[in-house]
């Protein structure tokens, strides 16, 4: 018996280099859905749509910590069963574990609307991208579905790209929730001075066409031209093999605060979550727990559960640190670097420095009871230094 991570993403990677790292020389073994080595996913919304790019680059260097790791890619786990410590692979393979970290990550939700197939997609693999690319190379008319984050990285991208775009999103402004009215009415100006049109307020209702999509009609009736359309409509999380198991996998996996999974209300020192898959309560949510679906935090929670589980298993009987660390995001849009560390997207928001208005660099907070939870950065890459500690020392004191 050994460790078992599934799920071989960011997550998976990183939490078996922590589980070697903290000392733990047992059996490892890494099993992932997709049959690609750890690869890195943000670049597939950005560059990835890019005509230069190359996806030869995406693949991570796998460290020294992680060189014996028994990897069986390509073949989802179907079941776990947690009493008996066994997961269950779709090739038919059956492997026992003292220690599991859950690290399946989340998969695209996509549309059940009428109409073809075909033109239609989503990026959260390699593959995804891929076959995205090579629609765009006939495509003059792009239709994202969508204005959150990964939606406006792919109109930017796809814009760059000399494409007519326009990006269709039920809230009355893009990356409103994460952001808040002032921040995202800001970014919103930015992308139409670019060329980007925005159908707000309205949600898609059927695809036109034969063999393949040629139009997207609209809630209002009205209809929109489409080559290609891109679906950034949110995730659905990778958690059906663990049905049966008492936990509650009603968004993600709920853990305790050090990253424990809670089966039937009991935290289980054998067995925890990691990446995108992982609900749990952070000092900064306040009492709530969450998901959080940034890639540092995918790093973060990784190395937090490898070095837990490896004490675990060494006999160390002190109980897991609380999970702290700052959530942190970044987006590229056009020239735009955005970056996010803490709660962001709060209704008490504040331009600490520069302006929203116009083309210029900003920083705008947001407070929780009067004390900063979250700081945004528009440009101004060289006060993340400043920032960032200011957030950190928030969570410090919670």
């Amino acid at each position: 018996m050994g460790v078992v991570v599934v799920g071989a993403g960011l997550a998976g990677l990183r939490a078996a280099e922590a589980l070697r790292k903290a000392g733990y020389a047992g059996g490892l073994t890494v099993a992932g859905a997709e049959p690609h080595m750890p690869y890195q996913r943000p670049p597939l919304s950005k560059d990835g749509i890019g005509l230069g790019f190359n996806p030869d680059m995406l693949p991570f260097r796998v460290g020294k910590a992680a060189v014996d790791v028994d990897w069986r890619l390509g073949s989802p786990v179907t079941g776990a069963d947690l009493t008996a410590r066994t997961v269950a692979l779709a090739d038919g393979a059956t492997l026992d574990w003292e220690g599991l970290i859950i690290a399946t990550g989340v998969r695209s939700r996509r549309l059940s609307l009428p109409g073809p197939e075909t033109g239609r997609h989503a990026i959260r693999t390699r593959d995804d991208s891929a076959w995205l690319r090579k629609d765009l190379e006939l495509a003059r008319r792009v239709v994202v579905i969508g204005g959150g984050f990964i939606g406006c990285e792919v109109a930017a991208a796809a814009r760059t790209r000399g494409l007519d775009v326009t990006v269709v999103e039920p809230e009355p402004l893009p990356m409103r929730r994460p952001l808040g009215d002032e921040p995202a009415a800001a970014l919103l100006r930015r992308h139409e001075a670019r060329g980007v049109r925005f159908r707000l307020g309205v949600l898609p209702a059927a695809f036109e066409g034969d063999d393949r999509v040629r139009a997207v009609t609209l809630s209002d009736g009205s209809t929109l031209d489409a080559d290609v359309v891109v679906e950034s409509v949110g995730s659905a999380c990778n958690t059906e093999w663990l049905a049966g198991n008492g936990l509650d996998l009603s968004d993600g996996v709920l853990s305790d605060g050090s990253l424990r999974v809670l089966a039937s209300a009991v935290a289980r020192d054998d067995v925890y979550a990691a990446g995108d898959v992982a609900r749990y309560p952070h000092p900064l949510l306040f009492g709530a727990s969450r998901r959080i679906e940034h890639w540092t935090v995918a790093t973060d929670t990784a190395r937090h559960a490898g070095s837990s589980l490896a004490r675990h298993l060494a006999g160390d009987g002190a109980p897991p640190a609380r999970f702290k660390a700052v959530p942190t995001f970044w987006s590229d849009q056009y020239e735009m670097r955005i970056q996010s560390f803490g709660v962001t997207g709060l209704p008490d928001a504040r331009v600490l420095e520069g302006d929203l208005d116009g083309d210029g660099d900003a920083a705008v907070g947001y407070y929780h009871d009067g004390h900063l939870a979250g700081v945004l950065l528009i440009g101004l890459a060289s006060r993340y230094a400043h920032y960032r500690p200011l957030v950190a020392e928030a969570i410090s004191s919670l």
